[in-house]
């Protein structure tokens, strides 16, 4: 069976070109960067090379690039490095309600240990209102971090105007741009301060991320050690996988106009044809200001997680909308900020393409998605007349 993968949000398969250029560095330059002999000069070079091409692909100097092991290392850095020291000039954060865990996490930790975070509320399509963050705003607060689009409904936030604002209140601003960096125009001179991303969401190794860092502003590293990254982040460089990451920053800079109209065209298509398709399916987000890959629904009496099952079976990937495992039944709290019930919530899917995805794929996953929710239907006890299980939700 051939299996079809739609589910880039989470992770997306290594570009073979990016393969290539790994393996060189496992079998020939594996030298340590910090070394003085030709070996390790040769990683030096390669990790240097690939700090330019990853600052290439957002507008920064390569300096201002620090390499860490991934998206959650590069939140952390940015929110606990700087709130540890800045905290003197004050104690307030300002965040939103539908941030990744990455970063609502480091939020909660920095509450426990003095500081106040407020998290912003969103309108019924998953955006912020740049006029929150303004209200928002005191005398004492040191940070503002909100996310350019959302991993889970792909609902892009307008940062040119928070940056903007931000700058102009003498704030610092932080965004997590896991899901955007290779995928929508990014450049960092519009004001940000600090931007994470992670190489595995643009057809790079896993394992490893990068966090902007511009100049003046002033981090507590979270990793002590032999001083590495400019003494920000100790360790010793993982050279093949920052390799991996510089090459498919390369790739995704160069082929970046074409991809992105290719992902909306099919992006749209599955739209619709749910849409038309699948009686009682709605998408989640914003129609236009959304991520040019991703595609997420609710469909009524049916769960998410009995989607995802039943389209495997059928050698289909995509995830949930909700934030359901099994050790919780908790719905996404992305989902549940839009105002959606916890029923609606766990009906959710996301679906969301790569550079590898086609047309053909599309057309397979919309002749099977109307046929399992169907089947889904028929098993479900939730139906119009009795849409909503004892206590509110929907098991």
């Amino acid at each position: 069976m051939n299996r079809i993968y739609l589910d880039n949000s989470a992770t997306t398969r290594t570009d073979d070109r990016v393969i290539d250029d790994m393996i060189l560095f496992m079998r020939e330059g594996y030298g340590n960067p910090s070394s003085l002999h030709s070996f390790g000069r040769e990683a030096n070079r390669a990790v240097q090379e690939a700090r330019q091409r990853v600052a290439g692909l957002i507008g920064a100097q390569p300096d201002e690039i620090i390499f860490t092991s991934g998206g959650t290392e590069s939140d952390n850095l940015a929110l606990k490095g700087y709130a540890l020291a800045n905290g003197r000039k004050g104690g307030h954060i300002i965040t939103s309600s539908i941030e990744h865990h990455a970063v609502l996490e480091p939020c909660r930790y920095l509450e426990k240990i003095g500081f106040e975070v407020t998290f912003l509320p969103v309108d019924e399509f998953g955006m912020i209102s740049t006029a929150s963050v303004e209200e928002a705003i005191r005398k004492d607060t040191v940070l503002i971090s909100i996310m350019h689009a959302n991993n889970e409904i792909g609902t892009v936030q307008p940062i040119d105007a928070i940056a903007k604002l931000a700058n102009e209140k003498g704030v610092p601003f932080h965004t997590d741009a896991v899901q955007t960096v290779g995928r929508i125009p990014l450049d960092v001179s519009n004001g940000i301060s600090m931007l994470s991303m992670s190489g595995h969401k643009f057809h790079g190794p896993k394992g490893v991320g990068a966090l902007f860092v511009r100049k003046g502003i002033r981090l507590e590293t979270q990793m002590h050690g032999g001083g590495q990254e400019k003494g920000v982040r100790s360790s010793t460089e993982n050279v093949p996988a920052i390799v991996g990451m510089g090459k498919a920053a390369e790739i995704a800079g160069e082929e970046f106009d074409a991809e992105s109209r290719r992902q909306v065209r099919i992006r749209d298509m599955i739209i619709d044809g749910v849409l038309e398709s699948v009686p009682r399916s709605f998408l989640n987000g914003h129609r236009s200001e959304r991520l040019p890959n991703n595609a997420h629904f609710r469909f009524d009496f049916i769960e998410g997680e009995g989607i995802v099952l039943h389209l495997d079976m059928r050698g289909i990937a995509v995830s949930t909308g909700s934030a359901c495992s099994t050790s919780s039944l908790e719905p996404s709290h992305v989902l549940l900020a839009t105002g959606l019930m916890p029923h609606q919530a766990h009906g959710s899917l996301r679906i969301s393409l790569g550079r590898f995805n086609t047309e053909e794929e599309a057309r397979i996953f919309l002749d099977n998605i109307s046929e399992v929710v169907s089947i889904l239907r028929e098993m479900s006890p939730y139906n119009e007349n009795n849409p909503i299980a004892p206590g509110g939700d929907q098991c």
